[in-house]
């Protein structure tokens, strides 16, 4: 296989795992998964030798990435609506009911190259997703299209400059507005809520149309921090109360804006999708 890109290791203090050293030394593999996964593949060279996530990095090596096999990766069949796509990202609209990635086949990871043009800069890669929506939430994935794109977005969410904003149906009456801060997995969580609007309901007593803005990103933070408050979304199953679970018709809960400053141009991004028709039958707007 031929050669990519060469690092030399400069003078360290302290030595470093590869898989943690590695990261953004290489511009086709910028991220910690994706060095991961070169390492696993074994196209990865410290000093023209195979290496390991337990390979150690002490300074003065010399790092190599080869080029890997042609990779034979399906696509997912599965149209998607573009909100907004240049050279570096992508914003898509996610249907509900479709997992981002993972080992099924049938993710939003495996239908991206087959809607999003390949971009023509010098490290594009694959378009990858660069966070998560949960299987049934539909609305706003933000994709990179370069490994500095990646890295860069990646960065972004890790430094909380990148602003979520969800709609979600909830059961029972609520307070109009409020903080919740109850930890998540055992981590710190925060999450602001605001009541948009309420309607009376036989089978529910209350529903409302709330705005949510995660501040966090645990996984299922909104879910559990709305169950938490006794107001638990509709058609959660796995959160809601067992008898006031609607079924058959998915979660209640849309991505519906993010907001960020685009790492490459600068542009003060804002983009906005509309809400589901199931929420808007509920609450017309």
């Amino acid at each position: 296989m031929n050669i990519l890109e060469t690092h030399i290791v400069p003078t360290l203090t302290d030595p470093q795992r590869l898989q943690e050293y590695a990261v953004g030394i290489f511009k086709s593999v910028a991220t910690r998964s994706a060095i991961k996964k070169a390492i696993k593949k074994e196209i990865i060279l410290v000093d023209q030798e195979t290496s390991s996530t337990a390979t150690w990095i002490k300074g003065g090596e010399t790092i190599q990435l080869l080029e890997a096999q042609e990779s034979t990766r399906k696509v997912f069949d599965l149209t998607l609506e573009i909100l907004f796509e240049d050279e570096y990202l992508a914003i898509i609209n996610k249907p509900a009911g479709v997992l981002v990635s993972g080992n099924s086949f049938a993710t939003i990871d495996n239908a991206l190259s087959s809607n999003l043009q390949a971009s023509t800069l010098e490290d594009t890669v694959r378009p990858r997703p660069t966070h998560r929506l949960d299987y049934p939430t539909s609305g706003l994935l933000l994709i990179g299209k370069t490994s500095s794109a990646i890295l860069q977005l990646n960065q972004l969410f890790e430094r909380k400059k990148i602003q979520k904003t969800y709609h979600a149906v909830t059961i029972g009456k609520m307070q109009p507005e409020g903080k919740i801060s109850l930890d998540v997995d055992g981590k710190e969580s925060l999450s602001f809520y605001k009541v948009l609007d309420s309607v009376p309901s036989k089978r529910f007593n209350h529903l409302n149309l709330v705005e949510l803005c995660p501040k966090t990103g645990r996984r299922h933070q909104l879910r559990k921090h709305l169950s938490s408050l006794g107001n638990p979304i509709l058609g959660d199953k796995e959160y809601g109360k067992e008898n006031l679970i609607l079924r058959g018709k998915g979660l209640y809960l849309h991505a519906s804006q993010l907001t960020f400053t685009h790492p490459f141009t600068q542009e003060e991004m804002q983009v906005n999708t509309p809400l589901p028709k199931k929420i808007l039958k509920i609450f017309p707007q």
